[in-house]
């Protein structure tokens, strides 16, 4: 069990079910484990999803990989979490490639031609499916949005992607530029 939650990026109630019933018989034992690791668990039973985080502590080592994003993958980030939670509530948030593409495309500069971006942006779609986890393919091009999204990209993190979108407008940088967010919650 803890190797699997520190492998991350996350459990899944829906798609590991007798892990889960472990997890939720054996939590203070696996919460005192993890912090002897500088691991804090996050759970959100409604949604029946786990995952670890470094523990919020200046002294504590980063036991957690983090993952670093391109600006087009923090971008895409942004708009499924968006999109999850413009949604929430109503159930399954399925979202089609396309639709997100068309999304990104205002990000797409001039130094890029159409056949690069769409590369690019296809790159990133399938980061967020195989690697992060948070879509999960329903059909040819379509996915379900995760609901771990909410809580791995949370509102300071989101106030922090702003602030540096905002800088980087500001210097023309575009789609040239890295942003320093990391996603937690996911040692690979």
């Amino acid at each position: 069990m803890l190797l699997r939650l520190v492998r991350g990026p996350y459990l899944s109630g829906a798609r590991e079910a007798q892990l889960w019933a472990v997890l939720l018989t054996d939590e203070g034992l696996i919460r005192s484990r993890l912090a002897d690791l500088f691991l804090e668990l996050v759970i959100d039973r409604d949604n029946e999803f786990a995952f670890v985080r470094n523990a919020p502590s200046d002294d504590a080592p980063k036991a957690v990989r983090s993952e670093a994003l391109t600006f087009l993958d923090t971008a895409m980030l942004l708009v499924l979490r968006q999109t999850l939670l413009s949604e929430e509530g109503r159930g399954r948030v399925i979202v089609g490639q396309a639709e997100v593409f068309e999304r990104l495309a205002v990000f797409r500069t001039a130094d890029r031609d159409e056949k690069d971006f769409a590369s690019r942006v296809n790159s990133s779609w399938n980061k967020m499916q195989n690697k992060l986890r948070v879509l999960h393919a329903v059909g040819d091009d379509r996915a379900e949005i995760s609901p771990v999204l909410r809580l791995l990209v949370d509102a300071d993190q989101i106030r922090a992607i702003t602030a540096e979108y905002q800088r980087i407008a500001r210097e023309g940088e575009g789609e040239r530029a890295e942003l320093p967010m990391d996603t937690e919650g996911q040692a690979e």
